[in-house]
């Protein structure tokens, strides 16, 4: 029922048609890296999967598995500052440039496509504010115009949202969050077509970022309870959204089930939950609140069974400049808040007192 940790990078030689047959721990072929991927394909719906060091190793992954030098693409205006550095600083020496598309205004990416387009990236829940763009217009828009869609599915998790069953190509996690969710694993996830898969697969082996055994096995463990802890997320998150909505000491509330936050028409019919993640803008400093909260505690990341706080501004969207922070309206004193599986009220009590 628990499958053992294969905690060996050698093994004995087989029979070996191709380089990917070599068994090897570098390869991603080992027995937990196997059984992992599989079961990371059922969760996702997904032909395939293979499962990589971190969630920035699976996004880059993606990308140079599809994209070459001259290629261009067009990416979500609001995403992961990790994924914004990536763009902007490492694509480039690829020879791969890209334009940024309003996620929200499907009218205007036609003017973003140039001939050499290839290939278009979007967050099923944009970091930090929450905010879901239209979804399957981005899939008919790609089909129509030969792109391949990459979307990351993090936020949402696949309990919430299964994007490859609307006709996305490939979807990428951050499994850190909450295909892990307890917060002692870096992983990532790349899940789509056998053939996707494959070529992603090809080059991961050359950029060496395999997973660890013994972290396959945790991430493997991790995932049999995702269904029980996003659960208890979305209900967690639904209640303090509603009572910060309400809450006379902060100004705004980003949210998906909250009517107010954009995309909340497409999460409603899309989504079966509107996950754990919400941010928020207090009427007082940031950190004023975050000083005063006792139970959820300052830190990054997210998905983990325990509530935690930070400001995006100063930790993972810090390597934006000023003006690319205010461009993706990311506020000083905005609070992401990655909402845990603790006692609902002792939640709300928290942040009540912290107000």
């Amino acid at each position: 029922m628990t499958v053992p940790v294969f905690q060996s990078a050698t093994y004995e030689m087989g029979p070996s048609q191709r380089y990917g047959d070599v068994r090897y721990v570098r390869l991603n072929n080992s027995p937990n890296h196997i059984v992992l991927a599989d079961r990371l394909a059922a969760v996702c719906e997904a032909e395939d999967a293979v499962v990589t060091a971190s969630g920035m190793s699976a996004i880059a992954t993606a990308l140079l598995s599809i994209l070459q030098s001259g290629d261009h693409l067009l990416a979500q205006s609001t995403l992961y500052g990790g994924t914004v550095a990536l763009l902007d600083q490492e694509m480039p020496r690829q020879g791969i440039l890209h334009s940024l598309i309003d996620i929200a205004r499907p009218e205007t990416w036609a003017d973003a496509v140039q001939d050499n387009t290839r290939l278009i990236y979007v967050e099923a829940i944009a970091n930090p504010r929450m905010s879901i763009g239209e979804l399957d217009a981005v899939v008919d828009f790609a089909r129509a115009r030969g792109l391949v869609t990459v979307i990351d599915n993090t936020f949402a998790s696949p309990f919430n949202f299964r994007p490859l069953s609307i006709g996305f190509d490939v979807e990428v996690h951050s499994a850190t969050k909450y295909l892990n969710g307890h917060s002692d694993v870096a992983a990532g996830v790349i899940a789509g077509s056998r053939q996707r898969i494959a070529a992603a697969r090809s080059h991961l082996n050359h950029f060496g970022a395999s997973l660890d055994p013994h972290a396959c096995f945790l991430l493997e463990r991790g995932l049999k309870t995702l269904g029980l802890r996003m659960r208890q997320h979305n209900e967690n998150a639904a209640a303090l959204a509603e009572m910060l909505h309400h809450h006379p000491n902060v100004r705004e509330v980003f949210y998906p089930g909250l009517p107010s936050t954009p995309g909340h028409p497409v999460a409603r019919r899309r989504f079966d939950g509107f996950s754990g993640m919400l941010a928020f803008l207090p009427t007082q400093p940031a950190e004023d609140v975050i000083g005063k909260l006792s139970m959820a505690t300052h830190a990054p990341s997210l998905g983990g069974l325990e509530t935690l706080v930070v400001q995006p501004a100063k930790s993972s969207h810090l390597g934006l400049t000023p003006a690319q922070r205010v461009a993706a309206g990311i506020a000083d004193d905005l609070i992401r808040v990655s909402v845990g599986c603790e006692d609902s009220d002792d939640i709300l009590n928290d942040f009540l007192a912290a107000l």
